[in-house]
């Protein structure tokens, strides 16, 4: 069910690890409309340059929202368009879920054995099902054009902590065409916050784009029994977000994997304890950084030596315990750093606490 009466939804520019290709396979080139074979990173006159063992991607949403329903379809589901959510209560067997027609408001009721949710930060079907509301930030960015000096297969990293916790972008979308964007945690002062680093940086936006992101706290718990039925979330609804980058694409769908295997295996997925735990690893070392001042990010960039470069080449932002490991024994101060930054970590980052609700992954 979808409440929009045309899949065309807005245009956003994303960033993938490779691990897309292994989750979605051929659909997930249906979105790509670029590659990025390297970073580059500034902070307070420093730079440095990581090389990437495999290419990151340059994901269109619309694109790969479009060859995702169609590859649904291909495979036997329905997709109904121009449905809106109201409700969903227990009846004698499993669910009854109540959506409205947008075209005319007519009420309509579909009975199912579960129900799943992936409609976003703000999920009415988690605020239906009893869940709590989710954190957000805004993330906001424009597209604009690359600087003559940006090779398009290259992103360029600012960190500037008086401005923002987490840091700048400039992704290329094509050889001419990038989004610059900030993650933020007021809209107002992100949306200040980015207006003058464009004009600092000399940037004409040639157009905006906004979105909220969930802020993982601690693992959400994906399924609720409701009478005989059950409600599952994925993606943003269940704050299946790397904090530490607040990027959630990859980990949605792992948490929409997990999902499927939950239902078809009688709650057991090996997926959502993997997801968990890579979450809590991503909300640790988001808990060290979201402190960090101009001088530690510095010594961040000057401790990149090159074997820990590499290291950070060859393993993706998906494989976050690895990437860590290989790097911290490249270069050991790097362990220093963090340690120094989780004693002084700032309170909305307090760590994963325990819940009460039931939790699929652990079954």
């Amino acid at each position: 069910m979808e409440r929009a009466e045309t899949l065309e939804p807005e245009a956003r520019t994303l960033i993938v690890t490779d691990r897309m290709r292994s989750l979605l396979g051929a659909a997930a080139d249906c979105g790509v409309v670029n590659e990025i074979r390297r970073f580059e990173l500034f902070t307070d006159g420093r730079a440095a340059t990581v090389s990437l063992a495999r290419p990151d991607l340059i994901i269109e949403r619309r694109n790969l929202i479009q060859g995702l329903a169609e590859e649904a379809r291909r495979a036997g589901a329905r997709i109904d368009l121009g449905r809106r959510f109201r409700s969903l209560a227990p009846n004698s067997k499993g669910l009854r879920v109540e959506v409205e027609r947008c075209a005319d408001g007519q009420r309509e009721e579909i009975h199912a054995d579960a129900v799943v949710g992936g409609d976003g930060a703000a999920s009415s079907v988690a605020r239906s099902a009893g869940w709590a509301p989710l954190e957000t930030v805004p993330l906001l960015q424009a597209i604009v054009p690359l600087p003559k000096d940006m090779s398009a297969d290259t992103v360029r990293v600012w960190f500037v902590p008086q401005d923002t916790p987490y840091f700048y972008w400039l992704i290329p979308e094509s050889p001419t065409r990038g989004a610059l964007g900030i993650i933020g945690e007021s809209g107002p002062e992100t949306k200040r916050c980015l207006e003058q680093f464009l004009e600092k940086k000399k940037f004409e936006p040639i157009e905006f784009q906004g979105a909220r992101i969930p802020v993982y706290k601690r693992w959400v718990p994906v399924e609720r029994k409701v009478g005989n039925g059950s409600v599952y979330l994925v993606g943003d609804a269940a704050a299946q977000v790397k904090v530490s980058t607040v990027g959630g694409i990859v980990t949605g769908f792992r948490g929409a994997l997990g999902v499927a295997e939950a239902i078809l295996n009688g709650g057991a997925s090996r997926e959502l304890r993997a997801l968990r735990r890579e979450l809590d690893f991503h909300l640790l070392l988001r808990r060290s950084l979201h402190a960090f001042q101009q001088t530690d990010y510095s010594y961040l960039v000057d401790l990149l030596n090159d074997p820990a470069k590499k290291s950070l080449g060859q393993c993706s932002r998906d494989e976050a315990w690895k990437l860590l490991w290989r790097v911290c024994l490249r270069q050991p101060r790097l362990i220093l750093l963090g340690l120094r930054g989780l004693m002084t970590s700032h309170p909305s980052f307090d760590g994963p606490r325990a819940e009460a609700s039931a939790d699929t992954s652990s079954s």
